[in-house]
């Protein structure tokens, strides 16, 4: 029997979650979910971006992207022989590897591949940080450099990615993927390669684990179940599947976690399980614990101490990230604890323009700030980085400097890092605000209530302009804000050194 070809796609996926390759090449594609339609605008948007920056090269190409595989094969072979310069959209083929680069550009009579990412081209970028190569993209770009250099088209190991921003970032595969490894990412390429052959082949086996990358995938209710079944080790809180690896082969399962005495692991009060440090060793054996308890409750770890004040903010922003536009700050304001005084305060950025945006934060700036003795909470580092963010893009509002001045300020809480994470052990299989907030009963009125439909609603209501769909936005943040305002009063009645007394936590005194 033939042997089943590897096309570039499984290489990324692999990358992502083997068993997502395991499961498309074995699984019964009728216990596959609806593809998730913020992926279907994924899709819709690089596709988009794609003929975009193909519309605006300015320079001839052969353009085969609408001609059908058997003879987009052929005529990618015979134009690459003919030394055409730029090749959109072809198929090339070695074996049993084939891919289709979005671009095949010829050098110095080598081809050498590219590809049209919607996304940036490097991970990692910032004002300090040159960023490194997405293995992701670096393994579909030397699958086309294999097929290539099997063809004779290329001798060449060089490959490039036009990216969101406009820019040309180059792929040398046989360079190291960073600074911290010698491995070049040819070398992981040839590994990534080896495993997609091995599990296409059945050679190995792969299971599910919970990891990021589920929510989004058409599997993701197969494996939930699976995972659960199993009591999978990675439905401890932040076990990925890297990690679950590290753990000994005794160790696979929750209960197994939970029934291994803490003492077992550590020698000397250090941990004996390589890459993982006492101190997370300890909070995931915790976890463990508190979710095969039959009735668990989460407590803390460490005193925590909240802000004093008759005046509580809890906070929630709302971004599209396909469009680097922050659309909606929104704020339930309390006084006095009182549940009668709650108030919804939202600022909406009604057109995708950067007109709009810098409004809506010019107006919840001023809100906030009027508001200069209130307690602030909000759910993990993203609006901070969000607001100095678009303070970057606006200094006349607020420069970043006034962010993080006004971030510091003992009286805001990051209740993820300074409490959730840091001080506290939870039973939930993440340590999300919605598995947070879900696990104390807090219901969100949305059917489908997650960042990623927040952010397809406002492509639905930019391209419509329906009050219906801006009010369904609304009402999902403010129930993240109320999920917030849930938490942070369940953080009083929960067993640990909580402070009844509201000062401040203990890591601002």
């Amino acid at each position: 029997m033939a042997k089943m070809m590897i096309a570039a796609s499984m290489l990324y996926d692999y990358t992502k979650c083997p068993h997502r390759v395991f499961l498309d090449c074995f699984g019964d594609t009728a216990e596959r979910d609806e593809v998730d339609p913020f992926v279907e605008l994924l899709w819709e948007r690089g596709h988009a971006f794609e003929e975009e920056t193909i519309a605006a090269l300015g320079v001839p190409f052969l353009n085969l992207r609408s001609i059908p595989h058997a003879q987009k094969e052929e005529l990618t072979l015979r134009a690459m022989r003919e030394g055409e310069d730029l090749i959109y959209g072809g198929r090339i083929t070695h074996g049993r590897l084939v891919g289709e680069p979005d671009l095949l550009r010829r050098s110095d009579g080598d081809y050498v591949p590219g590809d049209i990412k919607s996304g940036a081209g490097l991970e990692g970028a910032s004002e300090d940080v040159a960023g490194k190569p997405k293995r992701h993209y670096a393994v579909q770009l030397a699958l086309y450099s294999d097929i290539l250099q099997q063809q004779g088209m290329s001798s060449s190991l060089d490959s490039f990615v036009w990216d969101i921003h406009g820019n040309e970032i180059q792929y040398n595969l046989s360079e190291p993927r960073g600074p911290r490894t010698s491995q070049s990412m040819w070398d992981e390429y040839r590994e990534v390669l080896s495993s997609v052959e091995d599990v296409s082949e059945q050679r190995v086996e792969t299971k599910p684990g919970l990891i990021s990358e589920c929510k989004l995938c058409y599997w993701r209710s197969h494996c939930r179940s699976e995972i659960v079944n199993a009591d999978d080790l990675t439905l401890v809180a932040e076990i990925g599947r890297g990690t679950r690896e590290k753990f000994p082969s005794t160790i696979t399962t929750v209960a197994a976690l939970a029934n291994t005495e803490i003492s077992q692991l550590l020698i000397d009060g250090k941990s004996t399980i390589r890459g993982i440090g006492e101190g997370m060793l300890r909070k995931f054996h915790a976890r463990a614990v508190l979710q095969k308890e039959p009735s668990p409750v989460p407590y803390f770890i460490e005193e925590v101490r909240l802000p004093d004040s008759n005046l509580e903010l809890f906070f929630d922003i709302e971004t599209d990230p396909l469009r680097d536009l922050c659309y909606l700050h929104g704020f339930v304001e309390r006084k006095e604890t009182d549940p009668s005084t709650e108030e919804y305060v939202a600022f909406f950025a009604d057109e995708a323009t950067a007109e709009a945006e810098r409004e809506a934060f010019a107006r919840a700036w001023e809100f906030m700030r009027e508001r200069s003795t209130a307690a602030v909470y909000y759910y993990s580092h993203y609006e901070r980085t969000i607001w100095k963010r678009l303070a970057q893009r606006y200094p006349d509002v607020a420069t970043e400097d006034d962010v993080g001045s006004l971030f510091d300020e003992t009286r805001f809480v990051d209740l993820y890092t300074d409490i959730v994470r840091s001080r506290m052990i939870w039973p939930t299989y993440s340590l999300s605000i919605k598995a947070l907030a879900g696990f104390l009963g807090f219901e969100w009125r949305d059917s489908d209530p997650s960042g990623t439909a927040s952010i397809r609603w406002s492509h639905e209501w930019i391209e419509t302009g329906d009050p219906a769909i801006r009010q369904r936005i609304l009402d999902y943040n403010e129930d993240d804000c109320r999920a917030t305002l849930m938490l942070v009063d369940a953080l009083a009645s929960l067993p640990g050194e909580v402070a009844a007394g509201h000062l401040h936590t203990q890591s601002q005194d």
